[in-house]
């Protein structure tokens, strides 16, 4: 927080900001687009890389950050959500924006964005893209936030647009096949823009390689297709691997922990690859950059605990996998609380795998219109014949899961990690 800030000021502005996430879920580039033109349109004054998928987005910014950082940009980098701390969405050279900022744009586009009806993802990507040309960024990471083709971010016209990997999650807005959620998120293709490909599933990839040429980008980069990952090694501290890709080959080593994180960098690479110069750079090149990345709440351990904002069943199943490989402690306790419109049933049943048994809570910050049924998830959960238990109050809960020996997992959405950070004093990031 800025030392001179008005803290009272700052809670107005936020609370200004989170009461436009009621009503109806409000899709459609209109809003953002009038309010962006009423700002000058100021994401058209730096250079974009869009990236959207299912899983993976993260990790492919976090990456892309190191690496572009590295070669001495300035770089911009939204994302959402945020764990602790809303100005975490919106960062600038590793610094989160200034609650003056913040406090400044809602003081002074308060009527606008009434006057338009932004919803407050609408209003929150507006503001980025001002900070983002305030700040003179060399270039902006974009992360959609909800699908693709009619998310607020999509109005862009990046220098390479590149969907991660196609999973099942926001279904009631994506559509109900893997087919139509990866045809949402092709919905970033552009005409004249490379497109960059990053599942690893065949059929999938190759519909989203028809959607692209479709849409008329200039090239198509289909990542499985171009790169070759061997010598797959996942420990405690990181993620080692030998790839071979953009004519060369080389080990790499990446804090970010899991088998997937290999697919991750690959992807990033070829995405900076697409955009052309200055944001190209060799696999050597990234493979020293990238020991700098840093991703709070993936995989993230402090002490005997891990954080991990995983909230669909593919994720559950990715870090399963994750705690398989480093041969977490036992035994392992998880702290869940998923939304209640999330496929909890299918993380539990990932997660059992390697948890011994579950502490299952509410998060405080998660909203109660999408709380889920304790009751229903520990009935579900001993009925498979899980040891688990509730305990409705989230500090009762962490405090419970500290007390035993072993791993303490913690994770179900990003409400839940953040609550826990927030509980336990632990900051995602400093400025």
């Amino acid at each position: 927080m800025d030392d001179n800030s008005n803290l009272s000021d700052y809670a107005a502005s936020l609370s200004f900001l989170f009461a436009r996430t009621t009503g109806a879920f409000k899709f459609g580039l209109e809003r953002t687009q009038a309010l962006l033109a009423e700002l000058g349109d100021p994401h058209r004054s730096y250079p974009v890389l869009h990236i959207a998928g299912t899983n993976g987005k993260g990790s492919s910014v976090a990456t892309a950050e190191a690496i572009l950082a590295a070669r001495g940009l300035r770089v911009g980098r939204y994302t959402s959500p945020h764990l602790v701390d809303f100005r975490e969405r919106i960062v600038v050279g590793g610094v989160p924006i200034g609650a003056r900022e913040i406090v400044a744009f809602v003081r002074d586009r308060m009527p606008q964005i009434e006057r338009i009806g932004a919803s407050f993802f609408e209003a929150t990507t507006a503001m980025a893209f001002v900070h983002f040309a305030t700040q003179q960024v060399d270039v902006a990471l974009v992360e959609a936030g909800l699908g693709g083709r009619l998310d607020s971010t999509n109005v862009v016209m990046p220098r390479a647009a590149g969907v991660t990997s196609i999973g099942f999650d926001h279904m009631e807005y994506l559509g109900s096949t893997l087919e139509a959620i990866a045809m949402e998120k092709a919905g970033i293709f552009k005409p004249g823009v490379p497109a960059v490909i990053g599942e690893p599933e065949r059929h999938i990839r190759e519909l989203l390689a028809d959607a692209a040429r479709a849409a008329g980008a200039s090239v198509i980069h289909v990542v499985a297709a171009e790169s070759e990952v061997s010598g797959l090694e996942v420990t405690a501290r990181e993620t080692r691997f030998r790839l071979r890709a953009l004519g060369a080959e080389a080990a790499v080593a990446t804090p970010l922990i899991g088998r997937h994180q290999a697919a991750n960098f690959a992807f990033t690479l070829a995405l900076l690859d697409a955009a052309g110069a200055p944001f190209s750079a060799t696999l050597s090149e990234a493979a020293v950059s990238v020991a700098h990345v840093k991703l709070p709440g993936r995989f993230q351990r402090d002490g005997k605990i891990i954080y991990d904002v995983a909230h669909n069943a593919d994720g559950a199943r990715t870090l399963a996998a994750s705690l398989l490989a480093i041969d977490a402690q036992k035994p392992v306790v998880a702290l869940l609380c998923v939304l209640g419109d999330k496929d909890w049933r299918g993380m539990i049943d990932a997660l059992s795998t390697v948890v011994d048994s579950f502490i299952l809570t509410d998060a405080p910050t998660a909203p109660r219109s999408r709380a889920w049924s304790l009751a229903e998830a520990v009935s579900y959960a001993t009925g498979r014949g899980f040891l688990a238990m509730t305990e409705p109050d989230f500090n009762t809960a962490v405090d419970r899961a500290l007390s035993s020996e072993g791993t303490v997992l913690i994770t179900g959405s990003f409400h839940t990690v953040g609550d826990a950070m927030a509980r336990l004093a632990v900051t995602p990031v400093t400025g």
